[in-house]
């Protein structure tokens, strides 16, 4: 077949349609924004809120505590000072730690 037959054959665009117009580009803007929600809704927010809890709990902590770090040392916390916690693992043991190292502050 020939071009000719082709373009015959292909059914011309009717008097209402415009040929290329607003409606897919305006679905494909309506998927990008959605999808954008849905990362905004489903990763950033919750990793927000939990780096947002993690330094209340590093802001929080005080003597007598017992922690965990990411190591999984557990210690008690015999004194905070500004970047760093000094900490017990028995009696007359003493530990500096960063105070970023500290994953959870167990309940006593």
């Amino acid at each position: 077949m020939s071009l000719l037959h082709v373009l015959a054959l292909s059914p011309a665009p009717q008097s209402g349609e415009a040929a290329g117009g607003p409606g897919p580009l305006m679905m494909n803007l309506v998927f990008i924004g959605m999808m954008v929600v849905i990362f905004y809704l489903l990763i950033w927010r919750p990793q927000s809120q939990k780096q947002k809890k993690h330094r209340e709990l590093l802001g929080n902590l005080k003597r007598g505590d017992s922690i965990v770090t990411n190591g999984g040392l557990l210690l008690t916390v015999k004194d905070v000072k500004e970047d760093r916690l000094v900490c017990a693992t028995s009696e007359g043991v003493k530990i500096e730690v960063a105070r970023h190292a500290v994953a959870s502050v167990l309940e006593t």
